[in-house]
């Protein structure tokens, strides 16, 4: 199927902490990059970081984006193996164990394990999933549900994330469920920033649960923002019926849920990055670089 960036980064994201020696996916950046040089020039017009280093990414971009050209695999290419996964066999949620992330099992092994704290965040998120977690908490909130019995931290992975899920409503959901919201940015997973209580037992979106890591002694469950949504509900990890009968709401809203963050389709963005020009030396540089 044909990946997101921000789906593909899941995977790659993954492989540094899951003894992968690298992680290389065929994509198409074409979108990814026309959102990201509207960002950056979004942040040079609102003061962030160096500006000639900003506009260098710039222009290399739409140099690129003038000529897109990509390196691929060699139609005969050999590999040490070849192994196949139809995920259409999979019919349900895969966690890494405590506290292994080379040690995995399906939902239905470990369904009931007794969950006190839930992580959503970090670089293995995005937008979608944050929006995923509110639907559902929003949802379980008015069918009589209160608050979360477990302690549900939320940490989108940027600002603009943030910004974008305040504009939304989902940071007065979190609120209301009793969530924790951290600064955006690695929090838990970085593990020398926040920390989950000694010897509890979480099931977190991060890419790591090493032993210790996100807190001392704790069990640490490794899976997705949707089943770390549910678990937060119920205290437990689900049932796949349960799971299964939670997401139904949304996939039913998968279209709205899972929109990724196009800073080119923001008019907020798209009108001050409209004040941005790059120079002509710059613009040079970027040109002479390309044909290197």
């Amino acid at each position: 199927p044909h990946l997101k960036c921000e789906q593909a980064f899941e995977l790659s994201d993954a492989s540094a902490e899951r003894s992968a020696a690298g992680c290389t996916i065929k994509l198409d950046i074409i979108e990814y990059l026309n959102s990201n040089v509207v960002m950056l020039k979004w942040m040079i017009a609102e003061g962030y970081g160096d500006v000639r280093t900003l506009e260098r990414r710039i222009a290399r971009m739409e140099e690129w984006l003038a000529n897109p050209q990509l390196m691929e695999a060699d139609p005969n290419a050999e590999y040490a193996a070849v192994i196949n996964i139809n995920l259409d066999e999979l019919k349900e949620p895969v966690l890494a164990l405590p506290n292994d992330p080379d040690a995995s099992a399906l939902l239905s092994e470990v369904a009931g394990s007794q969950i006190d704290e839930v992580f959503i965040g970090s670089c293995m998120t995005n937008i979608g999933h944050f929006r995923a977690a509110g639907k559902l908490l929003d949802d379980a909130m008015n069918n009589g549900v209160g608050q979360v019995p477990t302690k549900l931290w939320i940490a989108p992975p940027t600002k603009m994330d943030e910004a974008q899920l305040i504009d939304e409503g989902y940071y007065s959901i979190f609120g209301k469920s009793g969530a924790r919201t951290e600064m955006p940015g690695c929090s838990l997973c970085m593990g020398n920033q926040a920390r989950v209580a000694p010897k509890s037992t979480v099931i977190s979106t991060s890419t790591r649960n090493f032993p210790n890591r996100l807190g001392q002694g704790a069990n640490v469950y490794l899976g997705s923002a949707e089943l770390a949504a549910v678990s937060s509900l119920l205290g437990r990890l689900p049932t796949v019926e349960e799971y299964q009968s939670y997401m139904k709401q949304v996939d039913a809203q998968a279209a709205d849920t899972y929109r990724y963050l196009n800073f080119d389709e923001l008019p907020d963005f798209i009108q001050r990055a409209d004040s941005i020009e790059i120079s002509d030396e710059i613009k040079a540089a970027a040109k002479l670089m390309s044909t290197k």
